[in-house]
């Protein structure tokens, strides 16, 4: 993580580079990648967060649990994954209506499926939908783009607004650069919130102090889909699931992180034993806004619900992080909260 473009390079499948494009943080190298991180991580400083997402993010998690309902049987993941995009699209596009919601959630599920896909573009083929699915989704950036242009900083196109205003980046990027931050935002923060409900499930320990987040980052794994072109041959070792650094490794044991001598290696800028945000170059830029939406929606999760497990489940890593059934469960009202 410390030897970009030396030992290391950012690399992906033709696919993937088509769908998510040149001006991004994920695919771009170099200068080009330095420019755009620091503009990411700009965008989403803490003090931005207080200003700009908090109200939001509490607006849209109301909204989704406004939906679920007393003695309800849901699939957690489908909801998780449904509450992220939305999120995302608040956050990014400013975009709050039900169905314009839905209609970016549509696009993204089509160009998520196409990611890892074979490059054909032909009717059929999910890289040809995908395809089809990024251009409407730079259709609807545009007219965002334009809007602004049209109101100035009156008109709320979120952080497609805020690049527009601010000139950080010429229109013709800005696309990209959003479809990157969607992609890198949504899918992490869904099964984040996913596993640690999973995971709380299973501890009920955990469940009444909720020292989860940090755990569930160490163990799930979200973040596979980051993928590196070795320059030169060079041994590695998965420190995460190390019984060298984490005794028990791989059982789930958020109270760990009680013991004063892991105290540092929840350090995660700069600890070489804890790295779920990845590190160097490319540590990701929206960790205070991925940390900020995953402990709300814990607290709300927690606070409004109680529930049982309906069917057995168990976490998969191929293609992509996720639990096989979906993580069924029964919702149980707690009356007098939300």
């Amino acid at each position: 993580m410390h030897n970009e473009g030396k030992l290391f390079k950012s690399s992906y499948p033709k696919s993937f580079r088509d769908l998510v494009g040149t001006n991004g943080v994920i695919t771009a190298q170099g200068d080009q990648h330095r420019k755009l991180h620091t503009i990411a991580s700009n965008m989403m400083r803490s003090d931005t967060l207080k200003t700009c997402f908090l109200k939001d993010i509490q607006m849209v998690l109301n909204q989704t649990f406004a939906g679920l309902h007393h003695n309800q049987t849901i699939l957690l993941q489908d909801v998780c994954r449904k509450l992220a995009i939305n999120l995302m699209v608040n956050q990014l596009l400013g975009v709050s209506s039900d169905k314009e919601v839905g209609e970016m959630a549509q696009l993204f599920s089509d160009f998520v499926d196409g990611c890892l896909s074979l490059p054909i573009n032909l009717p059929g083929f999910a890289y040809h939908t995908a395809m089809n699915a990024r251009n409407n989704i730079i259709r609807k950036i545009n007219k965002i783009i334009r809007h602004t242009r049209r109101h100035g900083v009156g008109y709320d196109g979120g952080l497609v607004g805020r690049l527009v205003v601010e000139g950080s980046l010429p229109d013709e990027a800005i696309a990209d650069f959003i479809i990157n931050l969607l992609f890198a935002g949504n899918e992490t923060t869904a099964k984040t919130m996913l596993f640690a409900i999973y995971f709380l499930t299973h501890s009920p320990l955990a469940y009444n102090q909720l020292l989860v987040i940090d755990e569930t980052l160490r163990l799930g794994g979200i973040a596979i889909w980051l993928m590196r072109e070795a320059k030169e041959d060079v041994e590695y070792q998965v420190v995460h699931q190390d019984e060298n650094f984490y005794e028990g490794a791989t059982t789930f044991n958020p109270f760990r992180w009680m013991d004063p001598k892991n105290l540092e290696k929840a350090n995660w800028r700069n600890n070489p034993f804890y790295s779920p945000f990845g590190g160097g170059s490319r540590l990701c830029p929206g960790v205070e806004l991925a940390r900020l939406q995953i402990a709300l929606f814990l607290h709300y999760f927690v606070m409004s619900y109680r529930w049982s497990q309906v069917k057995e489940d168990k976490m998969s890593f191929f293609p992509s992080a996720r639990l096989i059934n979906g993580f069924p469960i029964k919702l149980y009202k707690i009356t007098g909260y939300i």
